[in-house]
């Protein structure tokens, strides 16, 4: 938060990125990564690297900002573990809801 109590977010990549030998070379997944994105230098790999980060800056500075990181996560959780133990459907919503108000998220009390 600023002075006046305003969410403010910053992202700073101090971090050069490079293409010539190391892991972009000699991985196979880092190979295939850079072809899938079709990545021809190091400034476009670059540039995606501070499109990622700057994605995931925003989508926490979102979170703190409506209903918190921690309230959040356990909602996806409550629906991830909804999912799990069979449930369908409207199902879904309504059993992740309880086992998140009840504040007891587990896949054997589902």
């Amino acid at each position: 938060k600023d002075a006046s109590g305003a969410l403010v977010g910053t992202l700073e990549m101090p971090m050069p990125v490079g293409l010539v030998g190391g892991a972009t070379k000699t991985h196979p997944l880092a190979r295939l990564a850079l072809k899938i994105m079709a990545v021809r230098s190091a400034q476009e790999l670059g540039e995606i690297a501070v499109a990622v980060g700057l994605a995931q800056n925003l989508g926490a500075l979102r979170a703190l900002a409506t209903e918190g990181i921690q309230r959040g996560h356990m909602a996806l959780h409550a629906r991830n573990i909804a999912l799990t133990v069979g449930a369908v459907g409207a199902e879904v919503d309504q059993l992740a809801k309880r086992m998140a108000e009840e504040k007891d998220v587990r896949a054997d009390r589902a």
